[in-house]
């Protein structure tokens, strides 16, 4: 949500900023919206004014008998009674056309990050390690022959429909060692503070973090008004609505690991082989509340204890900047972290780690208070840490061997009783 107060101060900065997201100018739109509900007010505070001076002389006609006046302030009181209310009708009825034009607005992009219409405008700014040379096809994760048998998309669709998928066996157990390893190294070695939060949130909790109104094609809603979390990106940054919090407090870093829903509205058609895009999927979710002035050098940290985890169990990867033109809703600024996948001889995304500033913050009332100042604005970041089962792609194609057998990275031999490979059979040797 944008403050009003700081479009008023530099107009020409905001329509600036909006238009390098490819939008039109709208500083005049709410500005006008804005000024028709200040004159209301102000109407409506002349009209009560003038009530209150009528009632007090209404009072002193009344004492010194003159029945007349009496009659005529009276009925002047009653005049601006109903003046007052419907100019408080009509002020409250532009400040929700304000909110609504607000609401919709995506966050400025910070100065730093690149002009572009799209994702062809991102920029790689780092890489990682080097793709492994086969001296075979390599097979995308859903043909890999000891893993196919425990990937079963046909029964998943025969419970839920199409972007689900059953996992079995050595399959399972790897997501589930993956799981536990994530939130293992940002705890342990991060500083995270692990958290467990409900998937299941209200409509407020959803656009605290910016994904209603205007996402909710994107995401499930339950009969009884919940909403099921696209990430608990949703549920961890509003821990903090409504509250103030003192400056030494922050940062407050924590992790969740859950189960993610999304409709995947709009990308009919896209990765519809192998379960690189579900309805139904697992994230280790990183999220940031911290002051403004330390909210780029959080988002560095952020992206580095992402990064870390596809370091660990060897996945080359590559790191962008987005674009104007292709960062989500509520980012200032994005880092997308891209793991690569020999299936597809290409790059994918893996973490999307994104610092909002205050936009969500003032959505959600969330405040912190240094000593002796004033309440402000807490500034939000968050990340993946990652896509449970886009890791476990990479791990398997990455992994894969010419017999159809996969070896798995050190680091998870622990998870998987000292286990280290899915034979060609599907066992877990």
């Amino acid at each position: 949500m944008h403050d009003i107060r700081a479009i008023k101060d530099n107009p020409a900065a905001f329509d600036l900023a909006l238009s390098r997201r490819g939008l039109e100018a709208l500083a005049l739109v709410v500005l006008g919206i804005d000024e028709a509900r200040r004159a209301k007010i102000l109407a409506s505070e002349t009209a009560q004014a003038a009530q209150n001076a009528a009632s007090k002389e209404a009072g002193a006609a009344k004492g010194r008998g003159d029945e007349a006046e009496f009659q005529r302030l009276r009925a002047l009181v009653s005049e601006k009674k109903e003046e007052i209310a419907r100019l408080t009708a009509e002020a409250e009825a532009e400040g929700a056309r304000l909110k609504a034009a607000l609401e919709v607005v995506p966050n400025l992009p910070l100065h730093e990050v690149p002009d572009g219409p799209d994702e062809s405008g991102n920029v790689e700014i780092r890489r990682w390690g080097n793709p492994r040379n086969f001296d075979f096809t390599p097979a995308e994760h859903f043909e890999i022959k000891g893993v196919a048998p425990l990937m079963d998309f046909t029964r998943a669709a025969k419970l839920s429909g199409a972007r689900f998928v059953v996992l079995q066996g050595a399959v399972i157990r790897l997501h589930r060692a993956l799981s536990q390893f994530m939130l293992d190294t940002h705890v342990n070695e991060h500083g995270l503070l692990e958290t467990w939060t409900p998937v299941l949130v209200k409509s407020e909790t959803m656009y605290g973090t910016g994904n209603l109104p205007k996402f909710a094609e994107d995401s499930y809603q339950t009969t009884n008004g919940w909403w099921l979390v696209p990430t608990s990106e949703v549920s961890l940054t509003n821990l903090v609505a409504g509250e103030i919090k003192d400056e030494a407090e922050l940062p407050i870093r924590m992790t969740a690991h859950t189960q993610c829903f999304r409709s995947e509205a709009g990308s009919a058609g896209r990765d519809t082989s192998g379960m690189l895009r579900q309805h139904q999927f697992e994230k280790v979710e990183m999220v940031t509340i911290c002051t403004p002035q330390t909210a780029l050098e959080e988002h560095a940290r952020m992206t580095a204890c992402a990064e870390a985890i596809l370091e660990k169990l060897g996945i080359p990867y590559r790191t962008i900047v987005l674009c104007t033109g292709d960062m989500g809703f509520g980012s200032q600024k994005t880092h997308d972290i891209e793991a690569w996948l020999p299936g597809q001889a290409k790059y994918r995304e893996i973490s999307s780690v994104s610092t909002c500033g205050q936009f969500q913050g003032r959505r959600m009332n969330a405040r912190y208070r240094a000593p002796g100042g004033k309440p402000d604005f807490v500034a939000t970041l968050n990340g993946s840490g990652l896509a449970v089962g886009r890791c476990m792609i990479a791990v398997l194609e990455n992994g894969q061997q010419a017999d159809g057998s996969v070896d798995l990275p050190a680091v998870l031999h622990p998870y998987l009783g000292g286990k280290g490979r899915i034979s060609a059979t599907g066992d877990l040797v």
